[in-house]
């Protein structure tokens, strides 16, 4: 456990590693393709890391047994690879790993021809596959489960020998993360066709050898923007901020790109230069945030918390992968914010947090967006305790997204810091660059 103190008057330069999700898809496409290509500032996450060691491990031998751990984007991406690289495998993870269901992606690939059978639980891991080429052909898969499915699908594709015909149906969650997998499959010469109809859409991969020759030597990766939004929250909730990140990009292939937008309104400013953005507080002018975050639900966290510390009442929806991640982000979302006296409804796919009644405030005054940022906050519903100690489930955005409370709380403490080396190991390291005190306990 450690215990926060944060510094009201930031001025800082920060450099995030790359985009885990831009990393993680370059790492198949490179697998998949045989390539020797440079990456510059690949993500430092741990779900990086572990898909490079199982990547490696796989190499050259024909049997193993993988352990990805919590990695989800690791268990998704692996299970279509390995389904179509020879050799007799066994993909397992943690407890809450074999909680998150599979099976929608297993029976799209088991509908190619792949042999894959469940260990344990039906349409969960672990798994064993049967690698072997793929005949691939016409097939449909559920859009509203998860976009990580259907990128899965589409990172293999071209080896399949029929190619691939896929209908995507029912509202699709995420599609920006299906848009950059085809963008960066372009990038490396693999020929994607969309034909989208109303809420039906159709993607076409053909088997056909990818164009390759133009390639550069080396790639660089854009900066992690989910990463990002813990200092936008952080400039939001401070007295003064001016905080440069580096490599990032106003054309971004990151759904998580659209944070300037919707930080505007929260109190921050952001000019994009060359090679970074520039992050200034500023003036805050409304009292209730709506927004759909079905194509970026990774912000949603980060943006509770925000609304909450500014005392603004929100309305997020389009959360339903949210329930299986590392936890049910929604209910632990719930659970955490009620400790500092909000009053939290959730469905199955939104959370509303009001922290101002008509004629009746939940928190106290100095949690408005009035700018006294300087005095101590006292919160209701929270009488008696000398701290807050907030529970992160074993996850890593739970850990980052309350971490700027402390901005406008000064006694919080966040239970098992390290699970932030999932997606930014730096970040408690970064914190510490712009003198927050970070005291373990």
């Amino acid at each position: 456990m450690i215990a926060l103190i944060a510094n009201q008057n930031i001025n800082a330069t920060i450099s995030i590693s790359g985009s885990k999700s831009i990393s993680n898809r370059i790492l198949i496409i490179k697998h998949v393709l045989g390539l020797d290509i440079d990456l510059n500032n690949i993500s430092d996450a741990e779900d990086t890391a572990l898909l490079q060691e199982a990547l490696a491990q796989i190499e050259n031998i024909t049997s193993a047994t993988i352990n990805i751990h919590h990695a989800g984007t690791d268990m998704r991406f692996l299970t279509a690879l390995l389904s179509c690289k020879k050799g007799e495998w066994v993909l397992t993870g943690s407890e809450r790993m074999k909680q998150r269901p599979i099976g929608e992606l297993v029976n799209a690939l088991k509908n190619l021809g792949a042999d894959i059978t469940y260990l344990e639980k039906q349409n969960y891991p672990p798994l064993k596959i049967i690698g072997k080429e793929l005949l691939g052909g016409t097939i449909e898969i559920d859009g509203s489960i998860s976009s990580q499915f259907i990128s899965a699908l589409l990172l293999i594709a071209h080896t399949f020998k029929n190619g691939l015909e896929l209908s995507i149906n029912n509202k699709i969650v995420s599609w920006p993360y299906i848009q950059m997998t085809i963008s960066l499959l372009q990038q490396f010469g693999i020929a994607v066709e969309i034909n989208a109809i109303e809420r039906n859409t159709k993607l076409v991969i053909k088997h056909n050898p990818p164009s390759i020759f133009h390639l550069p030597s080396s790639i660089s990766v854009e900066s992690d923007w989910s990463s990002a939004s813990y200092w936008f929250s952080i400039c939001a909730l401070s007295a003064n901020a001016s905080i440069k990140l580096n490599y990032f990009n106003e054309k971004s292939l990151q759904a998580d790109s659209v944070l300037p937008q919707l930080y505007n309104s929260l109190g921050v400013n952001t000019e994009f230069k060359k090679d970074y953005i520039f992050l200034t507080k500023k003036q805050i002018n409304i009292t209730e945030f709506n927004y759909d975050f079905t194509n970026c639900p990774d912000i949603a966290q980060t943006i509770a918390v925000t609304c909450l510390a500014l005392g603004i009442n929100a309305n997020l929806t389009g959360l339903q992968t949210l329930k299986v991640k590392e936890t049910d982000r929604i209910i632990a979302l719930k659970n955490e914010l009620e400790k500092f006296g909000a009053e939290v409804q959730i469905t199955n796919n939104s959370i509303t947090i009001i922290t101002i009644k008509k004629n009746s405030k939940i928190l106290s005054s100095s949690f408005n967006s009035a700018q006294d940022d300087k005095t101590p906050v006292t919160l209701s519903g929270i009488k008696g305790q000398s701290t807050i100690d907030i529970e992160t489930y074993n996850d890593h955005r739970m850990a980052m997204a309350f971490a700027p409370l402390c901005l406008k709380y000064p006694s919080i403490q966040i239970k098992n810091p390290e699970v932030v080396t999932k997606s930014y190991p730096q970040f408690w390291e970064d914190l510490k660059k712009v003198d927050f005190k970070i005291n373990s306990k």
